[in-house]
């Protein structure tokens, strides 16, 4: 088993280039289904959600490599219609295929999706956009679609990232223009948006809440950047304002942080905006301060996925700040584990109070999802004594080597194998 030390008590000073983002790699691999040629994309982040969205490519029959930051997906052969469980089960957004398959094969049979249990995360808001789509959807022991989309009108009840993406991936292999309704705004969906269209497909609307696509166009294969990774950057600024120090991060849009940095301002600290980086310090001796309530929303509000991180660097703020949690029922699963270190939090549903203490102490600790560790792993930065860290296999899904990016910036952290 793998597991973090991580000794607490030592700012973290220097300069790092966030990777590429697993929130918009991912629709992406799925949307390489659609090229009639070899596409490679770049700045793509050493994951395993990544590891396994290339496994179902391959088990669609694409060919599907990557070597370091570069990944090449060759769609020529994919004729594959279905999913395997253990491969649905292995990533929470591997419903993301649905729509390229139904695009291109006119058919897709898949499990239902594993990954984080962050609560339900109900996919009927995918299924009702495939089947505005015209297409067939029966669920009986997993979800069977057949049929040719057609343009249509999709109007989402709520502004699901990923039904936005799998209607977008639809709607481009589509017979007639479809328009999205109420679509989520994430910067994630323009970068799809861009991908797409830097291959041949015509989408315009990203990041407002409409959506257009001039279905039917082919798609040809070509090069990609992915963008840079907004919530490992504010992971790693939680890590900042816990232990102190200052940190400068490239390679992500700050404007794509507004929200967090604002509540890194309100808590004192100084922050740095520049279309270049972006940079937040903290003096040591000066302590945070808790914040008015941070209430999680769809984008450009508050992300729920920096919810845990910041929450980690506000248990040690003096004064209290109230936490509202509007996306997921069950987004609190790291706060026992920051009691552990002897954070005062309370929660109530979807609120939680936390009441700043003088200083976190290291304890042992388990990651239960993704943000939540990086969330702890940022608290041992700015407690007392070392923290024994696992459930690192969580971590791994959204961080490439989170370990190795805190020592990049002057943390006592080692990765160790225990029994």
């Amino acid at each position: 088993m793998s597991v973090m030390y991580l000794r607490g008590g030592r700012p973290l000073e220097g300069e790092l280039t966030v990777h590429g983002a697993k929130n918009s790699v991912l629709p992406i691999l799925a949307a390489c289904l659609l090229a009639r040629g070899p596409v490679t994309l770049r700045n793509c982040p050493r994951l395993t959600d990544v590891t396994a969205a290339l496994a179902i490519l391959r088990r669609l029959g694409c060919r599907a490599e990557q070597e370091g930051h570069t990944v090449l997906v060759d769609p020529t052969g994919a004729s594959g219609c279905s999913i395997s469980e253990e491969q649905m089960r292995a990533m929470r957004s591997s419903i993301i295929f649905l729509g390229p398959l139904l695009a291109r094969m006119g058919e897709a049979h898949l499990t239902y999706p594993g990954g984080c249990e962050l609560g339900p995360r109900p996919i009927d808001l995918h299924l009702g956009a495939i089947r505005a789509l015209g297409c067939e959807v029966r669920e009986d022991r997993g979800i069977h679609c057949q049929g040719q989309p057609r343009g249509g009108e999709i109007q989402l009840a709520l502004p699901s990232v990923g039904a936005t993406e799998n209607a977008m991936l639809c709607a481009v292999g589509a017979d007639g223009p479809t328009t999205i309704t109420n679509a989520a705004r994430e910067p994630e969906i323009g970068d799809l948006q861009s991908f797409l269209n830097h291959l041949g497909a015509k989408v315009q609307g990203a990041g407002s809440s409409t959506v257009t696509v001039e279905g039917g166009r082919t798609l040809s294969g070509g090069e990609y950047t992915v963008m840079g990774d907004r919530i490992v950057a504010a992971t790693l600024l939680s890590a900042a304002a816990c232990a102190g120090g200052r940190v400068r991060l490239s390679g992500v849009d700050w404007r794509h942080l507004a929200t967090v940095l604002s509540v890194f301002h309100q808590a004192g600290c100084r922050v740095e905006s520049r279309m270049e980086y972006v940079e937040l310090e903290r003096t040591r001796d000066l302590p945070l301060k808790g914040v008015p309530t941070i209430r999680t929303a769809p984008y450009p509000g508050f992300p729920t996925d920096a919810q845990a991180p910041v929450m980690a660097a506000l248990a040690a703020a003096q004064g209290c700040t109230l936490f509202v949690e509007t996306m997921f029922d069950s987004r609190y699963r790291h706060v026992p584990e920051l009691i552990r270190m002897g954070a005062d939090i309370t929660t109530e549903g979807r609120v939680a109070l936390v009441r700043g203490v003088e200083r976190l102490h290291g304890a042992r600790v388990e990651a239960s999802d993704l943000r939540g560790g990086g969330a702890l792993a940022a608290a041992a930065l700015g407690a007392e004594g070392t923290t024994v860290l696992s459930g690192l296999n969580h971590i791994d899904r959204g961080y490439e080597g989170l370990e190795g990016m805190l020592q990049a910036l002057g943390a006592d952290v080692e990765r160790r194998e225990e029994a």
